[in-house]
C-alpha cells in the first residue's frame, strides 16, 4: 500500500529565476541551511518570517532582485545567508515606465459572451438602472458642524428601531472634520464636494438626507444642485440654523429618515451582471508575503472579474512608485500611460514640497513584516491588478465609468484610498493585509484578506479569506483567486463581510484634504 505524501514546501522562497533573494517562509535560524533555485545557501544571521535572506553574495551598489524586478541597491556588501533589509539596501531610483513601452503589452480581454458560464450577482436595481450590493439610508455632513446632529440622528436607528425594515441595512451618519475654514473656490473646497456628492449619489444608499450648518463655506445648494435625481421621499435637505437649532434638527431628520425607511425596505435583490460590480482594491499593512499570496490571488480574482465584464479599481498612487511600468505596458492607449506617469511626477513634487520623498511610504509595520524600500512594496501591490489592460486613469473620486481595469489617483493612506473609490462608485472593497487591518467601509461591504494563515488564524474575526495557502504551497494563485473571485460575487449578493458582522465602518469616511485651512 502506498499513500500520496505531500512535497515538504521550501523553508524560503526564491520568486524569480534572476532573484539574488528569497523570502523565508518561517523564522530561520542562524546555520540553517537552504537549497533553493540551484544556490546552497547557510544563513548567517537569525531572519523573520517573510523576511529576505541573500542567496548569493551582493556587492555594494549591485541591485537587489525580488519578482525579477530591483527592489533597491546594496547600501553594503552582503554575503550570502545574511539578512537583507533596511540596514544594508537603500533606494534604487524609479525610471517611471522609460524602457517600457506604453501599451506594448496591452490584451483586449475576451468578449463575455464568449464565456461557457454567465455569472451574474442578487443586487438592488435604483431607478436609474445602477445596482447596489447594499441598501443603506445616509444622513451625510455638508460641514463638521453638523456632524454630530447627524450622528444623532443615524444613532436612532440602530438595533430594534431597524427590526421592522428587514430589507434595509442601517442608517449610516457621514461625517468629517472640514466644509469651512477654508477657500471658496479651489482643489480643497472641490475634492470635498466631489467626494460628498459621490456618497450622496451612491446606489448603496436607497435615500440620503444632506444637513448643513447654514454658514459654513461647503453651502448645501452648490453641493446637491448635480446630484442624480432619485424619487420622491428619498431625498431632503436641512439646514441646522433654519431649523431652529440642533434639538429641531434632529427630530426633524429622524421623521424624515422614518419616512425614507418604508420607501427602501421595499426594494428587493434581483440576479444582475457581474458588469455591474466595481471593486475598490486596497492593501494595508502589509508584510513580505503580501505581494506573494493576498495580492496575486486578488489579481486573479480581478482577471476572472474583468472577462466577466466587471471593474476593478487599482488606487493608492504612492505605493505603485517604482512598478508603474507594469500598468503602463498594457495601458489600453498611449494617453492612459501618460496621463498615470503625469499622476506619478505630480506625487514626487508633492512630496518634496512638504520635505519628504516617496521612499518614506513603507511604514513601520511594513517593515516590521518584511517590506524595505517602496519600489518593493509597490511591485507587490501591483500584483493585485492582475494581468487585465489598464483601460483608464481618473482623478481622486472622479465617477468610474470605464469597464475593465481602472487607476484612480490616490494617497497611499487606507481609509483616504478608499474612501475616494467609494465616491467613485466601487460597490465592494477587497483589502489585502498581512499585519491584520480590520477596515470597515459603510455603505460598501469590505472583505479582508489574509497574507499568511497564522495571522488569519490569530484573528479569525476579523478576516474573510486566507490567502496562507498560496505560502504553504496547499493553494495554486489560481485556485485561491477562483476561490476569492466566487466571495465576492456572494459578498455582493448580501452575504455579509467580518466588518459587517463586527459592526465597523461608521468612522471611516475620510475624504482627502487639499489646500489651505484659514
Amino acid at each position: 500500500m502506498t499513500t500520496d505524501l505531500q512535497p515538504t514546501p521550501p523553508l524560503a522562497l526564491q520568486l524569480g529565476a534572476a532573484d539574488n533573494v528569497a523570502v523565508a517562509r518561517q523564522a530561520l535560524e542562524a546555520g540553517t541551511r537552504l537549497t533553493i533555485g540551484g544556490h546552497a545557501v547557510q544563513v548567517r544571521e537569525p531572519i523573520a518570517s517573510g523576511h529576505k535572506v541573500a542567496l548569493v553574495p551582493i556587492p555594494r551598489g549591485a541591485a537587489v532582485l525580488k519578482y525579477g524586478q530591483g527592489i533597491g541597491t546594496a547600501t553594503a556588501d552582503i554575503a550570502a545567508g545574511d539578512h537583507v533589509h533596511v540596514h544594508n539596501v537603500g533606494m534604487a531610483a524609479s525610471s517611471h515606465g522609460h524602457g517600457h513601452s506604453a501599451g506594448a503589452g496591452y490584451r483586449p480581454t475576451p468578449a463575455s459572451g464568449a464565456l461557457q458560464e454567465t455569472l451574474t450577482f442578487d443586487g438592488f436595481v435604483r431607478a436609474d438602472g445602477r445596482v447596489a450590493t447594499r441598501n443603506y439610508l445616509g444622513v451625510i455632513a455638508s460641514v463638521n458642524c453638523s456632524a454630530t446632529v447627524c450622528r444623532h440622528i443615524a444613532d436612532a436607528f440602530k438595533g430594534e428601531a431597524l427590526a421592522a425594515y428587514p430589507q434595509v441595512d442601517g442608517v449610516v451618519a457621514i461625517t468629517h472634520g472640514s466644509g469651512c475654514g477654508m477657500g471658496g473656490n479651489g482643489e480643497g473646497l472641490e475634492l470635498l464636494q466631489r467626494t460628498l456628492r459621490g456618497y450622496a449619489n451612491h446606489p448603496n444608499f436607497a435615500g440620503v438626507l444632506v444637513i448643513g450648518l447654514g454658514c459654513e463655506v461647503n453651502q448645501i445648494a452648490p453641493l446637491v444642485e448635480t446630484l442624480t435625481a432619485r424619487a420622491p421621499g428619498l431625498f431632503a435637505t436641512l439646514t441646522i440654523q433654519d431649523e431652529g437649532g440642533t434639538r429641531e434638527t434632529i427630530a426633524h431628520g429622524k421623521a424624515i429618515l422614518g419616512d425614507m425607511l418604508v420607501q427602501a425596505n421595499a426594494a428587493r435583490r434581483e440576479p444582475v451582471p457581474l458588469r455591474h460590480l466595481a471593486v475598490g482594491l486596497q492593501c494595508g499593512g502589509s508584510d513580505g508575503y503580501s505581494g506573494i499570496s493576498a495580492n496575486p490571488a486578488l489579481g486573479a480574482a480581478v482577471d476572472l472579474l474583468v472577462r466577466h465584464g466587471g471593474t476593478a479599481i487599482l488606487s493608492e498612487t504612492p505605493e505603485i512608485y517604482g512598478a508603474e511600468h507594469l500598468l503602463t505596458h498594457r495601458a489600453a492607449t498611449p494617453q492612459v500611460a501618460a496621463k498615470l506617469l503625469e499622476r506619478l511626477a505630480w506625487w514626487e513634487r508633492y512630496a518634496a514640497l512638504h520635505g519628504g520623498d516617496l521612499n518614506n511610504n513603507p511604514s513601520p509595520g511594513n517593515k516590521a513584516g518584511g517590506i524595505t524600500t517602496i519600489l518593493e512594496k509597490s511591485l507587490g501591490a501591483v500584483a493585485k491588478a492582475g494581468s487585465s489592460g489598464l483601460m483608464d486613469v481618473v482623478g481622486y473620486a472622479e465617477p468610474v465609468r470605464t469597464q475593465g481595469l481602472v487607476f484612480m489617483d490616490t494617497p497611499g493612506y487606507d481609509p483616504v484610498s478608499a474612501t475616494g473609490q467609494v465616491a467613485g462608485g466601487a460597490n465592494l472593497i477587497c483589502f489585502t493585509t498581512g499585519r491584520g487591518s480590520t477596515y470597515g467601509c459603510k455603505p460598501t461591504p469590505s472583505l479582508k484578506l489574509a497574507t499568511n494563515t497564522p495571522m488569519f488564524q490569530r484573528m479569525a474575526l476579523d478576516m474573510d479569506f486566507d490567502c496562507g495557502g498560496i505560502v504553504e504551497g496547499r493553494q495554486s494563485i489560481a485556485e485561491a483567486g477562483e476561490a476569492l473571485f466566487r466571495l465576492m460575487i456572494a459578498t455582493a449578493s448580501g452575504q455579509r463581510s467580518k466588518s459587517e458582522d463586527n459592526g465597523l465602518g461608521d468612522n471611516e469616511f475620510l475624504p482627502w484634504q487639499l489646500g489651505a485651512v484659514m
